[in-house]
């Protein structure tokens, strides 16, 4: 047996892999269950499960992704079917990589592949499983469950002939190996899994072989955030979601996101889905009886999701005006602020406890003033968000009130290269592009610009990425590539030695 303990996953600190081909032993049962059942024991281990036409071989999740996998082994043993119960957490292109294994391995074994993973959060919520059971015979995809979906369950079936296995098992060269094959004990089932023909001469009614459905990158990101933040949102029991807009890429990617989320839960509840009609009742503050039902995604969007431009006085008309245009057409509740209030409040304490002024590089003060000052405005956005995350439900008169989640906006190059300013937007109770690209995020603004028929993202996407925490002078406008001394492109490939570096932003 393979765990899984890297990445994400660490199962042997929980577990102790079952060790050896075909090895197994007699466990004894609990004198409770004994008295229930009359059996004193349980056979345990690797073992082959026999109907009375196949015989059916199972491995796990990991083990599909390992060099020697049990599906050969089980296979040159006997087995027809092979079963893989699989908890496979969905990263970008990572379905690809899925299909290549599933359908290598049944095409290579000459087997019937049923796989089965996980749909939806897990207990904590940091991953998604984006499902999408498979049914392969030998290489060839006969059915396929949804990737991604806000159903609970899902279950996708085939019919197959399995004399086709019984054809691909004839080369010479795969009976050489048969003979070095383990042998495995059969727990016998006593019930048979193929069906008896009425008219022989007919033939079976096959399910008809057809290629795998696999989305593009860019659509992948809306479905499978839109999917999990969802599934986040409705058992977390919150009354919604907060954002702080700034007007860049990555805080309108997240914003997308959401609106993707919104899509997502409309078109279940045109398609009459009784479960998720009964969470977004709840989660809008309705009744479980009320008929009220959304008209478009931006009207379930005003009712659950929220945004804020928190601007400062170097902040922009253009990306204020971006964040504004953008909260409209999505539907969101947007407020439009300036906290240069809050921000003077800290500089004046600073002056009356030191007797010195804080100033930005451009004023005549050093990186080190410059920092401190736009560090000021990164926390003070993210205090204020979470101020409004836990009272903006009481603004709206939201029956029973409730909190919303803070969405987070730090996409993977930032936090892999260290640009980010602690406690900022980089801090939230979700991040929905936390482990996404900016590369990804443009692509997947593009194709929202045209599938959600969203115009203004074309300004977002033409947008230089800036900060906006130093004042805009004549000559100088702050930009986040040159802050971190390298392009989003290549994030850890630094500018050639010669290149002015104008400034450094350092987490403190």
């Amino acid at each position: 047996m393979s765990l899984a303990n890297d990445g994400l996953f660490r199962e042997m600190r929980w577990f102790t892999p079952w060790h050896g081909w075909s090895k197994w032993v007699h466990f004894s049962l609990p004198a409770t269950i004994q008295e229930i059942t009359g059996q004193e024991s349980v056979p345990f281990g690797d073992l082959v499960l026999e109907a009375l036409d196949t015989l059916i071989g199972l491995e796990m999740c990991e083990e599909l992704f390992t060099p020697s996998n049990p599906g050969t082994q089980l296979s040159l043993s006997g087995c027809e079917i092979i079963c893989n119960s699989s908890a496979s957490h969905w990263q970008i292109r990572k379905l690809r990589d899925r299909l290549r294994l599933i359908q290598g391995s049944s095409k290579k074994n000459g087997s019937l592949y049923l796989y089965a993973n996980q749909q939806g959060c897990e207990g904590e919520g940091r991953e998604y499983f984006d499902g999408c059971a498979l049914i392969a015979i030998n290489g060839d995809i006969v059915a396929q469950a949804s990737q991604f979906s806000l159903n609970d369950v899902e279950v996708c079936s085939a019919t197959v002939d399995l004399d086709e296995i019984w054809d691909a098992w004839y080369p010479p060269a795969r009976r050489m190996q048969v003979e070095g094959a383990p042998t495995y004990e059969h727990i016998k089932l006593g019930v048979s899994l193929t069906s008896v023909q009425q008219n022989p001469l007919l033939g079976p009614q096959l399910s008809a072989k057809r290629p795998a459905i696999v989305v593009e990158p860019e659509e992948e990101i809306g479905l499978a955030a839109g999917c999990w933040i969802w599934d986040y949102l409705r058992r977390s029991g919150q009354a919604g979601a907060f954002l702080p807009l700034s007007g860049g890429i990555d805080s309108a990617a997240t914003a997308v996101i959401f609106f993707s989320t919104a899509r997502l839960v409309y078109a279940a509840v045109q398609n009459g889905n009784q479960q998720v009609i009964r969470d977004m009742l709840r989660v809008c503050a309705e009744q479980p009886d009320s008929e009220w039902r959304p008209l478009t995604p931006q009207e379930l969007c005003k009712r659950i999701f929220h945004t804020c431009f928190m601007g400062t006085q170097n902040s922009s008309e253009e990306t204020r005006s971006r964040a504004k245009q953008l909260a409209s057409a999505i539907g969101s509740w947007h407020i439009d602020m300036n906290f240069d209030i809050i921000v003077r409040s800290f500089t004046t304490l600073f002056t009356t406890l030191f007797g010195r002024t804080l100033r930005f590089r451009s004023e005549g003060g050093s990186n080190q003033e410059g920092l401190a000052l736009q560090n000021i405005q990164s926390r003070v956005r993210m205090v204020l968000s979470y101020l409004f995350a836990s009272t903006l439900t009481i603004v709206r008169g939201r029956e029973g009130g409730g909190n919303l989640l803070v969405l987070g906006s730090a996409n993977v190059d930032e936090c892999l290269r260290g640009y980010l300013t602690k406690y900022d937007c980089s801090s939230a109770d979700i991040n929905p592009i936390g482990g996404i690209s900016k590369g990804d995020l443009s692509n997947f603004l593009c194709f929202a610009k045209t599938e959600y028929s969203l115009d203004i993202l074309e300004s977002f996407i033409s947008a230089t990425p800036t900060a906006e925490l130093e004042p805009i002078t004549n000559d100088y406008v702050q930009s986040d590539e040159v802050d971190m001394v390298s392009t989003f492109r290549s994030p850890f490939i630094p500018f050639p030695p010669d290149f002015r570096v104008l400034s450094h932003r350092h987490i403190y």
